[in-house]
């Protein structure tokens, strides 16, 4: 059985509720979702659109945006109802003509974004970073491994009898 991974939104604060005009929610399943900004121009990138354009993961149930995901695993059940639930947004906000003929597109966007997640080991924190250019929207991805903490450096040693 092949294992797939994908990334869940993370949030170390509060930023994203004021940077995003829709931030995603902790632990939602998240793909890059440069796809919102193919047709956009320096003229849309201002304030809130700016940072989502920018920095955002596309969360798959708010559609809203996070700065940092993290890589787990993810079901096969869990996959169909991601791509199913990415197939009808294409329907309801980009008209697709049914979630049948949306459906493999939505597959290819979380095929990549598993692609992008499947070298890397459980909790790996990935941020993405967008840029306008001559041949449209250009991508590139920040990986932050995990750091093993060790429990010396939280636990604190003494004793009760004191």
């Amino acid at each position: 059985m092949t294992v797939t991974h994908l990334a869940r939104a993370i949030h170390f604060d509060e930023s994203d509720t004021r940077v995003y005009g829709v931030p995603a929610r902790t632990g939602e399943w998240c793909i890059s979702g440069g796809f919102e900004f193919s047709d956009w121009g320096e003229g849309d990138l201002t304030g809130k659109a700016r940072q989502a354009f920018a920095n955002g993961w596309l969360g798959l149930e708010s559609f809203g945006r996070a700065t940092f995901v993290a890589v787990t695993q993810i079901e096969p059940a869990e996959l169909e109802a991601m791509e199913q639930a990415l197939a009808a947004h294409f329907v309801s906000y980009y008209g697709a003509p049914s979630i049948d003929a949306a459906l493999p597109v939505a597959r290819e966007e979380i095929a990549q974004m598993a692609s992008l997640c499947a070298d890397h080991d459980p909790n790996t924190l990935l941020t993405v970073a967008r840029e306008l250019s001559d041949a449209g929207v250009r991508e590139a991805y920040r990986v932050i491994e995990s750091q093993g903490a060790d429990l010396a450096q939280v636990a604190v040693h003494g004793s009760l009898d004191e």
